[in-house]
């Protein structure tokens, strides 16, 4: 008689040898539901995580320049106020106007320079602390914006001080109050350096705010290595 014919046992070593091969198509051990790799980072509830885009941002640098030269006019009020008078005095020598400073050791001429630097630096330092507060993210519109701007105002701080100052015509003032009476000079900035003081310290406040307390960029989480475990 014969046998008959049964089908040969399954043998666990080629389940296991199976069961090894296809394992070993998986890279790595799957990630846990909603885990991405990548730590989260806080949004931005104005813009979103990647900020403004760059029409934004330039709109936004345009309202930051014409509002922080317009803020010079009252610069050049507070100038004008606060700035020490040179006093003049007019006198007739050989039938001819003359005008002469009065006190010729005296340093208001100094002191006019000296008052509109300190203003700007204070108005630089004030128009960076506002920005700053407004959009904290920064960027280089921003900062562009407070240099022209601040550049700007100084100028037009300039040239409402003089505007509202005494007269230019310093003859014609002596003329009018009369000989040997002193009467205030023109303001007049004698170094135009302090025209760069405003811009210059809304760079330097600005930048360095931004670096202490400016958003910080995402830390990327380290993965696990390849069919690994993390620690």
């Amino acid at each position: 008689m014969t046998a008959p014919l049964t089908p040969p046992p399954h043998e666990p070593s080629s389940q296991a040898a199976h069961s090894a091969q296809s394992s070993s198509h998986q890279p790595w051990p799957p990630a846990p539901a909603g885990h991405t790799g990548v730590a989260s980072a806080p949004h931005d509830a104005a813009y979103g995580q990647d900020g403004p885009g760059m029409k934004t941002e330039v709109r936004e640098a345009a309202v930051v320049t014409v509002v922080v030269a317009l803020c010079g006019a009252l610069l050049g009020v507070l100038w004008w106020w606060l700035a020490p008078q040179v006093q003049l005095i007019g006198a007739v020598v050989e039938g001819g106007w003359v005008v002469l400073v009065k006190d010729t050791e005296g340093e208001q001429a100094v002191g006019v320079d000296g008052t509109f630097t300190l203003l700007a630096l204070a108005f630089g330092a004030v128009s960076a602390v506002a920005v700053f507060l407004w959009r904290r993210r920064g960027g280089v519109p921003l900062v562009v914006a407070l240099a022209v701007g601040g550049l700007l105002g100084s100028f037009l701080a300039w040239r409402v001080g003089v505007w509202l100052g005494p007269t230019s015509d310093v003859i014609a003032h002596a003329k009018q109050v009369g000989k040997g009476v002193t009467f205030s000079a023109p303001l007049r900035l004698g170094a135009k350096g302090a025209l760069l003081a405003w811009p210059l310290a809304g760079l330097l406040v600005h930048v360095g705010l931004t670096a202490l307390f400016g958003p910080r960029d995402p830390e990327v989480e380290q993965l696990p290595p390849y069919g690994g475990q993390s620690a």
